[in-house]
């Protein structure tokens, strides 16, 4: 799902600009000073990751098709990321105003920041299992807060699916993931022309112009539908707790503090564009319906405690009746800057708006085994319509706003900690470049974003880049031990829709459209 719609850029404040001082010398290092003209104070939603409640990190594990130069990352990056003011920045308590914190320009020393581990490979080890031990107990950590709050770790070993692998660790109260993906991505380039920024999927903005030409019952139903979902929200933090599953299983010893897992795939884009206009849907509806069935298959191998799910149908299967397994969505609702203005803010130190703006939206996962694998699509389309007929997202948005203000960021991360807590899991898919870009001259192979801190079992990403789409799963492993096995249900199930399409005889040709 992607962003709400809503003059809201009006509203945001802008990050204001900065000089760049370097040293002087031969030998200097790469260091950055800044000058500003003020210290700036955090922003109320910044401060609700601060708490230990709610302390959240954004991941962004990156494939690249060659060695990374770490020498040269580190020249690039002095002149790009670190002119962004919050990446120079330290965020420390403001004695003047009792809880609240502010933004301190500091001395950025990259050796603290760009660390090159040195991992060793055993014999009975894959490199794929080092790299995910060595990010799994990166989750296990904090940043330290003498310094800003982000770190780029290189790995300098070969996967199975990368020359190299880089791994962002960026602390969420810097910004909401879409504008720290959209800023990173502001830092690469295209391949095919290294002077062009990425180019992100058009969007279809007929829809948003037609629901200005909708009639009195279709607004009628639009106030329905968010009263219905408010309400919905507010029970879900009163009482309403989803079904205890296995994908739940573990969470009262504390799954948030345990550190996480993170497992990825990466699938054709074109099989999910080819299934998005053969249904006549978003690559939104094929994204989530896929995610449906893997789920449907994994739960009913797990209750049967079978391997293998051979022979399931929508009559003979071992799930239980009425499953309540809801996915928790953060969803912005502002326009993003885009990748030209913060390519243009890095480069001339001008202006674009930043921070973490962003309303809660749960989203039902009706659980079952169809005997037509289309129908898992048509089902979630039939969700996400449902939701985008909704100010859901607006609506509480401004709600925890109003608790933040009045009752402080405690008593908000709280709240926030509670919503995601209630639910089974969260869900995220990003637009990313339509062709293949390189990180400052390192050629990209993949995009696997992610988060840890949330109080969740399981949280899964969908990203897609050039002609694919790589899924990350964040897990606890007290709550999914074989996180492989999801991956493999989610790519099967892919498998058996596209297959079911071909079969119907429905294909028409591949859009570069995302919805």
């Amino acid at each position: 799902m992607g962003s709400v719609d809503g003059d809201f850029d009006s509203r945001l404040p802008a990050l204001k600009p900065v000089r760049m001082k370097r040293l002087a010398g031969n030998d200097r290092k790469p260091e950055v000073f800044r000058e500003v003209e003020e210290e700036e104070p955090l922003s109320p939603i910044a401060r609700i990751f601060h708490e230990p409640c709610f302390n959240i990190y954004v991941m962004a594990i990156t494939g690249c098709k060659t060695r990374i130069n770490v020498d040269v990352v580190k020249a690039n990056l002095g002149h790009t990321l670190l002119r962004h003011p919050r990446f120079s920045s330290l965020q420390v308590k403001d004695a003047k105003k009792d809880g609240g914190m502010k933004w301190f320009p500091t001395k950025v020393d990259l050796d603290k920041h760009i660390i090159t581990p040195e991992l060793y490979c055993a014999a009975d080890d894959s490199p794929d299992k080092v790299v995910e031990d060595y990010i799994s107990n990166l989750s296990k950590t904090s940043i330290d807060d003498s310094k800003p709050l982000w770190e780029l770790h290189i790995l300098n070993i070969k996967t199975s699916d990368a020359e190299d692998v880089a791994v962002f660790r960026i602390h969420h109260s810097i910004g909401d993931g879409m504008s720290l993906m959209s800023l990173v991505l502001a830092c690469t380039r295209q391949i095919s022309n290294p002077k062009a920024l990425p180019t992100l999927p058009v969007r279809n903005t007929a829809k948003n112009k037609a629901v200005k030409s909708k009639g009195i019952w279709w607004r009628i139903k639009l106030v329905w539908n968010t009263i219905i979902d408010v309400l919905m929200f507010a029970a879900t933090l009163v009482f309403l707790k989803d079904t205890v599953t296995p994908l739940s299983y573990g969470r009262k010893t504390g799954v948030e503090n345990g550190g996480k897992r993170f497992v990825y795939r990466t699938i054709s884009l074109d099989d999910v564009k080819l299934i998005k206009n053969a249904m006549n849907t978003t690559i939104n509806d094929v994204v989530m319906g896929v995610s449906l069935a893997g789920l449907s298959r994994y739960l009913n191998r797990k209750y049967g405690g079978i391997k293998e799910d051979k022979g399931a149908n929508q009559k003979k299967n071992n799930l239980p009746k009425n499953i309540r397994l809801r996915a928790a969505l953060v969803m912005n609702i502002r326009p993003l800057p885009g990748l030209h203005a913060l390519a243009e803010m890095m480069e001339k130190g001008s202006k674009a708006k930043w921070g973490n703006w962003f309303g809660c939206v749960l989203l039902p996962f009706d659980v079952a085994i169809h005997d037509d694998p289309l129908d898992y699509i048509r089902q979630t389309k039939a969700t996400i319509d449902r939701k985008k007929h909704s100010l859901e997202a607006v609506v509480t948005y401004f709600l925890l706003s109003m608790v933040l203000k009045i009752f402080g960021a405690k008593v908000a991360a709280l709240i926030y900690r509670r919503f995601f807590k209630q639910t089974t899991m969260c869900f995220s898919n990003v637009v990313g470049p339509v062709e293949e870009i390189g990180f400052y001259g390192h050629p990209i192979a993949f995009l696997a974003p992610s988060v840890y801190g949330p109080p969740n079992g399981l949280t899964m990403h969908f990203q897609s880049y050039s002609n694919a789409m790589t899924f990350a799963l964040s897990v606890d492993e007290e709550v999914i031990p074989e996180p492989h096995e999801l991956c493999d249900d989610l790519e099967e199930s892919l498998k058996l829709i596209k297959d079911a399409v071909i079969e119907g005889g429905v294909i028409k040709n591949n859009s570069t459209k995302w919805e």
